[in-house]
């Protein structure tokens, strides 16, 4: 069985994805400033927990020794 294509199916279809489409797009149309705020704490807060990861001591020493392996390997 084909589907068609042109005519009459496909505007019924057309029509369908519209209704259907435009049901979620009208349910929320947009962030609100307490939603933008929580975005933001969130992000600053995992800012805030990444730098002091990378900036503890078992990193930097992690660091430093690839690179001085690096540094120091013979061709």
């Amino acid at each position: 069985m084909f589907l068609q294509t042109t005519g009459r199916h496909a505007r019924r279809r057309a029509r369908w994805w519209h209704r259907w489409f435009r049901s979620f797009a009208s349910a929320d149309e947009g962030m609100s400033t307490a939603e933008y705020a929580i975005g933001t704490v969130a992000a600053a807060g995992f800012a805030g927990v990444l730098y002091m990861v990378l900036t503890g001591d078992s990193v930097v020493s992690v660091l430093r020794s690839v690179i001085e392996h690096a540094m120091t390997v013979q061709f």
